[in-house]
């Protein structure tokens, strides 16, 4: 697999001005409403990662290494509500994504999904499931900086499937995981390769 193209500003003000009326195309934006938008499954995977990646790095930096680790104002926690504590990444992360899901049955012509897993899941519920899943978790894990992309057939239905590295981007991304009774690893050091996004979108 190639490194994936990085998508342009144009095309990032395109898929911001879809809700505006007018088409989106990959080479720019019409306000023609005879037009359908058009769009790939990778270059919509790949706007929604850089979107999801972008909020949890400024989560994870800005708010918990920054208030837990370093000023030590509050802890974060996995146990939040009970601890009056931050909620950590992965759970900040999660409820987006459950969030868009519940929305998206509302609404299926937005149909996708999300997840954040990993080969050294501490819960192992986000464990990889699919062979694709867990052949593009291994691939991000191997190839530095390489998304993995492929398509998939579940319960009768064919997937665009889209794995990007979850990077440690704060110390406390890796002390977290480190330190944790049940993560199955304890070495992390930021910048490593922690896990995986995995974006699911349906194609015909």
């Amino acid at each position: 697999m190639k490194p994936n193209p990085c998508l342009n500003i144009k095309s990032l003000i395109g898929i911001a001005l879809l809700g505006a009326g007018g088409t989106f195309t990959l080479t720019g934006w019409s306000q023609d409403a005879g037009d359908s938008p058009t769009i790939t499954p990778r270059a919509m995977a790949d706007a929604l990662h850089m979107v999801m990646d972008s909020d949890r790095a400024v989560y994870t930096r800005r708010i918990v290494n920054r208030l837990a680790a370093k000023e030590k104002v509050i802890t974060a926690s996995e146990h939040f509500e009970d601890e009056k504590a931050l909620v950590l990444p992965a759970q900040m992360f999660r409820f987006g994504a459950e969030m868009v899901a519940e929305r998206a049955e509302a609404n299926p012509d937005v149909n996708f999904s999300y997840s954040l897993q990993s080969i050294w899941p501490i819960n192992k519920q986000n464990a990889p499931q699919t062979e694709a899943e867990k052949t593009g978790l291994q691939f991000v894990v191997d190839n530095k900086g390489q998304n993995y992309y492929a398509t998939e057939e579940l319960g009768g239905v064919n997937y665009f499937t889209a794995v990007y590295a979850d990077t440690a981007v704060a110390p406390v991304c890796a002390s977290c995981h480190n330190d944790h009774k049940d993560s199955p690893r304890t070495d992390f050091k930021i910048g490593d390769v922690m896990g995986g996004v995995v974006i699911r979108i349906p194609i015909e």
